[in-house]
């Protein structure tokens, strides 16, 4: 254990966030190692455990090396949502904090990672029939259409929101056409107390160098087997969690409606759209300090400089 990992220093949170391919799993494992602590996962595509190679779960090596907790939990066919997430890891949080005064969590999911560091607004009820109409609407005329439905809804949002995730765009527009207000005015965003400290790091590097990674990373999955993952997934394709870059894109290409090159390619541009997207999420919370991934003896420093400014 560090110096700095002791019991006289206040329960510490260490979020570690930022756009997919830029190195979160790694930093994530370096820096529990350094602080001799445990790994939660805020990626919520590796929640489930048929989705390894797509969805960049850690590895075997990596998981044997630090413990995770939130990776490969879940069936594709499971319902969950961020309020469990909040619930649950409040909780792992409670029982890590018993032996360790500070746990990791890592991924890139802004919205799951919000409801664990601030909580989630009280959102209205919706009925049936209106969550009914809106789930037809994806059904008959795809995520297009609710794309367009939430831009003239809440545009606000609309720039924010993971634009491929339809479980996101119905959950939007079934509160703004339940209210006649925009999902965005019914976000508080009221932070709930929490008793314990957090940190939050954000990891980035200039944009060519991530789209580099990003290219290289669909070409290794490919590589390493995803379209026999996704043929195995055949049956569970109306799911939402297959609703994600890299396997609809698959899905395309299995379908013949692309050939194999193209879905790579879409891939690729999918997969950089989505980073843009998340870090213009991140980049919104001002608490958030950046580093290169690379910098791990600037990580740890600044880490332990933050833990003791707090500590009792």
């Amino acid at each position: 254990m560090t110096e700095t990992g002791n019991k006289h220093h206040k329960n510490t949170l260490l979020v570690i966030a930022g756009p997919t391919a830029i190195g979160k799993t790694k930093t994530a494992i370096i820096l529990a190692r350094h602080f001799e602590t445990e790994i939660i996962s805020a990626d919520s595509r590796q929640f489930y455990k048929a989705l390894k190679i797509g969805a960049a779960a850690p590895s075997d090596e990596e998981l044997a090396s630090v413990k995770h907790h939130f990776v490969g939990h879940l069936s594709v066919n499971d319902y969950y949502n961020v309020s469990r997430f909040e619930e649950e890891v409040l909780a792992t949080l409670d029982q890590l904090f018993k032996t360790r005064p500070l746990a990791i969590m890592t991924g890139g999911s802004g919205l799951y990672i919000d409801a664990v560091c601030r909580g989630i607004d009280d959102l209205p009820l919706i009925e049936d029939a209106l969550r009914e109409k809106v789930k037809n609407w994806h059904q008959e005329h795809g995520i297009g259409f609710l794309q367009e439905k939430l831009q003239i809804l809440d545009p606000e949002y609309f720039r924010i929101v993971d634009q491929a995730n339809p479980k996101r765009l119905m959950r939007a527009i079934e509160v703004c056409l339940a209210t006649g207000q925009t999902f965005t005015s019914l976000r508080k965003n009221e932070t709930k107390n929490r008793d314990f400290d957090i940190i939050k790091i954000g990891l980035n590097r200039p944009r060519a160098e991530l789209f580099e990674n990003i290219s290289l990373r669909t070409e290794k999955m490919i590589a390493d087997g995803l379209v026999e993952e996704v043929k195995n997934l055949e049956q569970f394709r109306d799911f939402n969690a297959l609703n994600t870059v890299g396997y609809k894109e698959i899905f395309d290409y299995l379908d013949s409606k692309v050939t194999l090159a193209e879905a790579i390619e879409n891939i690729k541009t999918n997969t950089r759209r989505y980073a843009k997207r998340q870090l213009t999420w991140f980049k919104r919370d001002s608490e958030m300090r950046w580093f290169m991934p690379e910098d791990a003896e600037g990580l740890i420093s600044f880490i332990e400089d933050q833990i003791l400014k707090v500590g009792i």
